[in-house]
């Protein structure tokens, strides 16, 4: 299984093609209690800033683990048959409004403009290594 230490200035075309395409993906958290969450999500990619992202709610298990244990522990992995890519890395939460904008905005650049929340939260994933099959 290839793996590949991300420089967000050089990513393979392969897999930057991936990333652009809209393919849903699982975010695994880590429960208080050790146990994994997995959900289905959409992530939000941004090459400029090195990282991805997740929009989500207050009170949403996901948000909730990532509160619990901010730069803990997260992966988020996409599938579309035999090609897959798993982001692996931390996550930390965040309510502030520039921060939730550019989530929102990397958000819609992949799937659509998500409807209006005034209480979103968003989850920046610092992304330390990506997995993926050996056809990217």
């Amino acid at each position: 299984m290839p793996s590949w230490t991300p420089d967000w200035t050089a990513v393979p075309d392969g897999l930057a093609a991936f990333l652009a395409e809209r393919h849903l993906a699982t975010l695994t958290t880590l429960r208080p209690d050790g146990r994994p969450h997995v959900v289905p999500v959409g992530v939000g990619i941004d090459v400029e800033r090195g990282c991805a992202w997740v929009i989500t709610f207050p009170g949403a298990r996901k948000a909730l683990n990532v509160q619990a244990s901010p730069g803990g522990p997260v992966a988020a992995c996409h599938v579309d048959g035999a090609r897959w890519v798993t982001l692996e890395g931390t996550a930390t939460a965040t309510t502030e409004p520039t921060e939730v904008a550019r989530a929102v905005e990397r958000y819609a650049a992949r799937y659509r403009q998500p409807k209006e929340r005034p209480d979103r939260v968003a989850l920046r994933i610092d992304v330390t290594r990506v997995l993926h099959s050996a056809r990217l």
